[in-house]
């Protein structure tokens, strides 16, 4: 029987598809990481209270990044290059999702609509990694390798999500609501839709790894396309919805270190 829990096992147990996902996993988190330290440093001056919280963002991030690369040395094994079509950082930011890598790169100050941006984008991605969290959690939080990672990234992860929430509201309740419900709206279609594709080339990847036959892989396709046709026609809405969460100043304080993982 085909189940999330079936399939990541089986990732998990054999070391070529591990070290992929591994080197998938921390290639999107050090490049959030980066993202956030940029705009951290160029956020506008009437928001400058915000560069901590951007700060720690971009800290968490990274230090996602370490934990993966961590595991991965824990089982004595390399990071593998990351095929284009699974890196699904840069094919957001390649379709206009955030904020360019060329306007980070600069020196010029970022807009509050930029960071109003910015914290759309951050929304949407931030349900999506916290709710694959949540799931790797379900079933491998006692795990004895990965167990600790888990929890330690899907705590954050909802951090990161409450930290939208918070900052969004504020912005809204400040005059950009109609600006943060279009973003939020381009965002979600565009992410569902990369998600999908992503999804599919990642099971591609782990089928031809794994050596799975070919009627198990067009299941496992069948099932990413009608996720994607649900998130399509209403699923999409999740991300865009904003409610005060329960987790207040989420970010507010350093970023925890892992010095058991990196």
């Amino acid at each position: 029987m085909l189940s999330a829990k079936s399939l990541f096992t089986e990732i998990l147990d054999n070391d070529e598809s591990f070290a992929l996902f591994c080197s998938i996993a921390a290639s999107g988190e050090s490049q959030g990481g980066w993202e956030n330290a940029r705009i951290a440093v160029l956020v506008p001056d009437g928001e400058r209270a915000l560069a901590p919280k951007i700060t720690r963002h971009g800290a968490d991030e990274d230090k996602h990044g370490r934990i993966f690369n961590a595991l991965l040395k824990k089982r004595g094994l390399e990071p593998v290059p990351v095929p284009h079509e699974t890196d699904y950082t840069m094919l957001l930011e390649k379709h206009g999702i955030g904020l360019a890598h060329e306007k980070l790169k600069g020196e010029e100050r970022l807009t509050v609509q930029d960071i109003v941006t910015y914290l759309a984008h951050s929304r949407v991605t931030e349900q999506r990694a916290s709710e694959e969290m949540e799931l790797l959690r379900k079933h491998f939080a006692d795990h004895p390798d990965i167990g600790r990672a888990v929890k330690m990234i899907s705590n954050d992860e909802d951090n990161h999500l409450a930290y939208c929430h918070e900052e969004l509201l504020r912005f809204a309740y400040a005059g950009h609501g109609r600006a943060i419900q279009q973003t939020l709206r381009e965002c979600a279609l565009a992410e569902i839709r990369i998600y999908r594709d992503v999804s599919l080339a990642v099971m591609a990847h782990m089928g031809r790894i794994l050596g799975w036959p070919r009627p198990k892989s067009a299941v496992l396709a069948a099932g990413i396309h009608a996720v994607y046709a649900w998130e399509r026609a209403a699923g999409w809405r999740r991300m865009v919805s904003l409610k005060m969460p329960e987790r207040r100043d989420a970010l507010g304080g350093p970023a925890t270190s892992a010095p058991e993982f990196a």
